[in-house]
């Protein structure tokens, strides 16, 4: 079957700034979304932070194998039960891709545990990406470096955990340098924060940039769901795997549950 990603696309700075329309006419989620399609493995939707409930029901993250999310402007404006709810389909095996001003949103600081914080300039600057984990099949088919003429700096340092991996380390024409390619894990889901993508610049029609997105694509699908690990289950004496005796007091209000049950 083929890998179902959807691309959450904030949509408000095509709506609002000439610059990024002119850039990305069919919205960048849009683009991010041609850019997949040129794998015959992935099939691709698209949902905006306007949609009802952001476009992400739990019939659509149900249906999703690999999401993907790029926000800027409108972070605040995500509900915080929304947030819960893709979480908790990470947890259960779900793949996130977390793109360039992603690391604010409240989704990737919610698996994180951080702030995200990192230092920026808006100059159309160079940027020089490299690849530190050849062999990784995010970096199937690149070579050992590929450069954007015209990017946003992020510098370091940058308040996130340590990753299970760095893939990218980018130079940037001012000097400065930033772990532009990092993985994670979280519960039973594959994470991974790819830094290009700012809206002004022509990022997203970059022929290597389009590789690594579908290269994350294919590595972050797991194919298997783990229900169980989005809560917290009890389980009940008559179902432990060796025969145990109830000992000791309970708390009032673990009693009324199990009473009711």
């Amino acid at each position: 079957m083929p890998i179902r990603a959807t691309v959450w696309g904030e949509n408000i700075h095509e709506q609002e700034e000439k610059a990024v329309s002119d850039n990305y006419p069919e919205g960048m989620h849009g683009q991010i979304a041609k850019l997949l399609r040129e794998d015959s493995n992935i099939t691709t939707s698209t949902v905006t932070l306007q949609d009802p409930e952001h476009g992400l029901t739990e019939k659509k993250l149900a249906e999703t194998d690999v999401l993907l999310w790029w926000g800027h402007a409108g972070h605040k404006l995500v509900a915080d039960e929304i947030v819960d709810r893709v979480a908790k389909r990470v947890w259960e095996g779900m793949g996130l891709i977390v793109l360039h001003s992603g690391h604010e949103s409240k989704i990737f600081q919610k698996l994180m545990g951080e702030s995200a914080r990192l230092n920026w300039r808006e100059a159309g600057e160079r940027e020089r990406i490299w690849v530190v984990t050849p062999g990784h099949p995010i970096t199937k088919g690149l070579p050992a470096y590929f450069e954007l003429e015209t990017e946003e700096m992020y510098g370091e340092p940058f308040a996130v955990p340590e990753p299970l991996e760095t893939i990218f380390i980018s130079w940037f024409q001012g000097g400065e340098v930033f772990r532009s390619g990092l993985t994670y894990r979280r519960g039973a889901g594959n994470i991974f924060y790819f830094r290009p993508g700012h809206e002004t610049y022509p990022t997203y029609h970059d022929k290597t940039v389009g590789q690594v997105l579908r290269n994350a694509v294919n590595w972050a699908y797991s194919g298997e769901k783990h229900p169980q690990l989005g809560k917290s289950q009890n389980t009940p004496i008559e179902k432990s795997l060796e025969p145990i005796t109830e000992r000791g007091p309970k708390l009032a209000s673990h009693q009324a549950a199990t009473s009711a049950k």
